[in-house]
């Protein structure tokens, strides 16, 4: 994908209730109802899925979110006392009414993707399906992965936070862990809304990593209770490597959702599905929005 693809419109949306406003990227013709609300997985932000989301935007109008602790938003991140991801949930669902007149296509990466089934299930009426990508299904009993001595929440921790500048930050990132597999675009979009100016002309990560860490170690909901609930129609792209679904063990709750959806594993890819497969991406949104 080129960068010269159209540049989404920056908006904030004052959340009612929440304690700030949420960073939003617009897409698409502003004559039409919204239609697909987009969710960012952990530590990134919304215009990190720019080149994927924006061919999109000559038929469809799509919200791109900066989550909270995430991006542009103000949104207020306390991490002592969290009730794990229904905080997500319920910022959504905010951000739905506000900007949303009918049911949309409520779709996500990783993190996102669990907050956009956690929102289908707790208002089945905002959802008209579900586009997931690897998002984080875990059994309840297995949520306590999410502890002080998680790999995840340590290599958060260890996060550089400071760079001299962005141009600084993508040299570190370049062909790196989990950049490894993304294009010179996606890398570049990813470090513009990471990162904000500090006052000595530096520039630190909008996502701290004490925040990352939170949002691995506490998680608190049952994704599979989420999917009955929702009641709307699904697709799931899964990683082959390293998927954060996990369906071992799941054969009654898979036979329970058959007929509503469908879940696919993609070969060749890693947690990172959507930066990877974009046209596998568009393809699945384009399919959830077909009556």
């Amino acid at each position: 994908m080129s960068s010269s693809l159209e540049e989404p419109r920056q908006r904030m949306m004052p959340l009612p209730g929440r304690g700030g406003a949420m960073a939003v990227l617009e897409f698409g013709p502003t004559d039409r109802p919204v239609d697909i609300v987009f969710s960012h997985a952990n530590g990134f932000n919304g215009r990190t899925y720019r080149t994927v989301l924006a061919p999109l935007a000559s038929d469809l109008r799509i919200l791109a979110l900066d989550l909270r602790g995430h991006g542009a938003s103000t949104l207020p991140t306390t991490i002592e006392g969290r009730q794990g991801w229904l905080e997500f949930r319920d910022d959504l669902l905010a951000l739905l009414a506000a900007a949303c007149e009918a049911p949309v296509v409520l779709a996500g990466h990783s993190m996102g993707g669990t907050s956009s089934l956690l929102a289908a299930a707790a208002e089945p009426g905002r959802a008209r399906a579900l586009a997931l990508f690897d998002p984080v299904i875990f059994p309840a009993e297995a949520q306590g992965a999410g502890t002080a001595e998680s790999p995840l929440v340590a290599g958060a921790l260890r996060r550089r936070a400071t760079f001299p500048s962005r141009q600084a930050a993508l040299e570190a990132y370049r062909g790196r862990g989990a950049f490894r597999t993304w294009s010179e675009d996606q890398l570049a979009d990813y470090v513009e809304a990471g990162f904000r100016d500090t006052p000595d002309g530096e520039v630190t990560l909008t996502c701290t990593p004490e925040w990352e860490a939170s949002n691995f170690r506490t998680h608190n909901y049952d994704p599979w209770a989420a999917f009955a609930e929702s009641r709307c129609p699904f697709r799931v792209l899964r990683a082959e490597e390293g998927s954060t679904f996990r369906l071992e063990g799941r054969e009654a709750q898979l036979a329970a959702l058959a007929g509503r959806g469908a879940i696919e594993t993609v070969p060749g890819t890693t947690h990172f599905l959507p930066l990877e497969r974009p046209d596998l991406v568009r393809a699945t949104l384009l399919a959830c929005m077909a009556p």
